[in-house]
């Protein structure tokens, strides 16, 4: 938790600064640490303050979640349909990458809200606009939404790997103990592994094939 406290003057409390403490609470300590009562110390209140505005961490969550997406004006692509699915999903993994506590929110709670849902309405507008059936228009927007968090969330969890001295030695450790003969193939291919395991280069390739694989649907 941040040493440094938002107190609340009196009469001052409202959503905007809720949201945007319980946000910096949840990106300095985790989603799973975050507490309502934690919140309401922090911004100088009693627990019960709180319900003033949300009903209960829940509504919070989603709040956040809502306040994040709104950042990056993520429904605001244009141009081709393959143009807007690269820009979305671009600017929602850089989010997610920079706030790893909404990854937590967004695999763990319902996909509902205005800023979900306007995200949600550039992709299949966007595919249905190009010609796309309503199933296939769907199961695209299933598939690309999926891909951009899986992939923010292993690159989230390997990097965090990376930056801690044990968890380094434990990759080292791990891929020095394999059998060649056993596994040849990973053995021989461990230092391209290793390099593609994130990062944008890796993100592109994998947005590349997804939007190749598309367009054959469009025939």
């Amino acid at each position: 938790m941040s040493d440094k406290r938002t107190r609340a003057p009196r009469n001052t409390l409202n959503p905007e600064l809720i949201v945007t403490t319980a946000l910096r609470l949840m990106a300095a300590d985790g989603v799973e640490a975050f507490s309502l009562r934690a919140l309401a110390k922090e911004l100088g209140v009693g627990p019960m303050a709180l319900y003033t505005y949300f009903r209960g961490k829940d509504e919070l969550f989603d709040a956040v979640r809502d306040h994040l997406l709104g950042t990056r004006r993520l429904a605001t692509a244009k141009g081709p349909w393959q143009q807007q699915i690269r820009s979305v999903a671009t600017g929602l993994r850089e989010l997610l990458l920079e706030y790893p506590c909404l990854l937590r929110i967004l695999a763990s709670r319902p996909l509902k809200g205005p800023e979900t849902a306007a995200v949600t309405e550039t992709l299949v507008r966007a595919l249905r606009e190009a010609g796309f059936s309503k199933e296939n228009a769907a199961r695209a927007y299933t598939m690309l939404f999926t891909f951009v968090l899986g992939a923010a969330l292993w690159e989230s969890q390997m990097n965090a790997e990376k930056q801690d001295p044990e968890g380094r030695r434990r990759l080292r450790a791990t891929m020095a103990s394999l059998s060649e003969v056993d596994y040849p193939t990973v053995v021989d291919l461990a230092g391209e592994l290793a390099a593609t395991s994130g990062g944008d280069a890796q993100f592109e390739f994998g947005l590349r094939a997804l939007v190749a694989g598309l367009e054959p649907l469009l025939d």
